[in-house]
């Protein structure tokens, strides 16, 4: 790693005094193809530009490409750091606008099944971040095993991204029912992505929240309507996320606006009450091996 690069990352992992809990958010989707990797990134870029700190982990089993996205080599990836007892600080990438994220790698469909002596290890690497960051976003892959779903479940917050076909909505309500039978208390956010206007999309949010709450009884959040912009195409095109590419885009102030509106409103959690991410996924994960 460049000496001016190791500088900046010393620097990021400064530990603030004033914060003890990162917001651990998962990002999901119930079935591929929907742009939840896209959004994941482009979330993230503009947290922080909002003067957050954030790290993007990617856990897209079989189709992470974070790093495809940015058009970026990765050194190190979450696989390396098991296989090598590597701490996070050693698989840290810097993408655009200082954009700390870590890489999923291949054979990463293990990471979920990894043994307690690794757990315990990607666990205690895992603290060690919770103080450095206000965000620390997942990538998650499409649908949900009962390996990975551990993850999801022990996140602060969830996002679902669907877009308004009606293949997409069934599967981002069967994710949904999934996630409330397992999590009933989980705050869970909507995203409609390529909506071919700004209107529909709201409306098919609307009706995809009161049928979650006619069917399953919990109040979902509609964060918000990413139109059908072929910025987004040109983004993945030319490996740029597509805020940097052009930030005038319909698709890029949408985005902007989401994140305003995200930070503007967001669900207050009880700390004192809220068991943190490591407690929770270790409770997930003995209650597995029970079964």
């Amino acid at each position: 790693m460049p000496d001016d690069q190791a500088a900046k990352l010393r620097q990021k992992l400064a530990v603030k005094n004033n914060q003890t809990h990162a917001k651990t958010i998962a990002i999901v989707s119930g079935k591929g193809g929907v742009g939840k990797s896209n959004f994941a990134l482009n979330f993230a870029l503009e947290l922080l530009d909002k003067r957050k700190k954030v790290l993007l982990f990617d856990l897209d089993v079989g189709m992470g490409n974070i790093d495809i996205l940015l058009g970026m080599q990765t050194n190190k990836t979450i696989v390396d750091m098991l296989a090598d007892q590597l701490a996070f600080r050693d698989c840290l990438e810097i993408g655009p606008n200082n954009l700390d994220y870590i890489a999923a790698g291949s054979g990463l469909s293990e990471f979920f099944t990894m043994d307690k002596m690794k757990m315990n290890y990607f666990l205690e690497q895992y603290n060690d971040l919770i103080p450095k960051y206000d965000y620390i976003i997942f990538d998650m892959g499409a649908g949900t095993t009962s390996d990975s779903l551990a993850f999801v479940m022990a996140a602060d917050e969830c996002i679902v991204v669907t877009t308004p076909e009606p293949t997409s909505i069934t599967d981002a309500y069967g994710m949904t029912k999934h996630i409330v039978n397992k999590q009933r208390n989980m705050p869970i956010y909507v995203v409609m992505n390529r909506s071919r206007t700004a209107k529909f999309g709201t409306k098919v949010l609307n009706q995809f929240q009161r049928v979650v709450f006619r069917f399953l009884q919990v109040n979902v959040f509609p964060m918000g309507v990413l139109p059908d912009d072929k910025t987004v195409q040109t983004a993945v095109t030319r490996q740029i996320p597509y805020l940097l590419l052009n930030s005038k885009a319909p698709v890029s102030r949408a985005l902007k606006q989401i994140v305003t509106s995200y930070l503007a409103n967001e669900i207050s959690l009880n700390q004192q009450e809220s068991l943190s991410f490591v407690q929770k996924v270790k409770r997930f994960m003995t209650e597995r091996n029970k079964q």
